[in-house]
């Protein structure tokens, strides 16, 4: 595999401190006084996480692309973990396949399986009828999916033990 998945990490813990040494900051200017334009950084930093979650899947699906010489990357990749016997793996690819799609797509086949398992899976969707995951947060963006540092770091966790499966010799 191309070495994105050994970068992917030092991108992401990079992207994730500097987006917390500007939340601490805002926060701290919170502090002394309300601001639309405070509230509206710690939105912004809240969208870009989606961004570098959605992003990084996307990329990784075009170097899937590339490397499995196939169309279609993800399906390819699900196809090798199946047949490798790693199906643990596999359905936690299922999950964030789903979860990325719903971030970019919203409401459809993937929200309403992340739905039905909403249960087990190892972050939070918005439920039906849900209009907020904290209710008073004001950092919080309009997603179905709760995208937090964990959420990132899962995905590129994920990323990077697909790859290991999947790597060509």
């Amino acid at each position: 595999m191309h070495s994105f998945d050994d970068l992917i990490y030092r991108s992401i813990a990079f992207t994730l401190n500097a987006l917390e040494e500007a939340n601490s900051k805002i926060l701290h200017e919170l502090q002394t006084g309300a601001s639309t334009i405070a509230v509206k950084n710690l939105q912004m930093i809240q969208l870009q996480k989606v961004i570098l979650a959605t992003g990084m899947f996307s990329m990784f699906e075009s170097i899937l692309q590339e490397e499995l010489s196939c169309r279609n990357g993800f399906e390819e990749a699900k196809n090798i973990l199946i047949q490798k016997g790693k199906d643990e793996l596999h359905d936690r690819f299922i999950n964030f396949y789903y979860a990325i799609n719903v971030l970019e797509h919203g409401k459809g086949k993937s929200y309403d399986a992340l739905v039905a398992k909403s249960g087990s899976l190892p972050f939070r969707i918005k439920l039906p009828g849900e209009n907020f995951f904290e209710e008073g947060d004001v950092s919080e963006v309009s997603t179905l999916v709760e995208v937090d540092d964990q959420f990132v770091l899962n995905c590129a966790d994920l990323i990077e033990q697909i790859s290991k499966e999947i790597r060509i010799e």
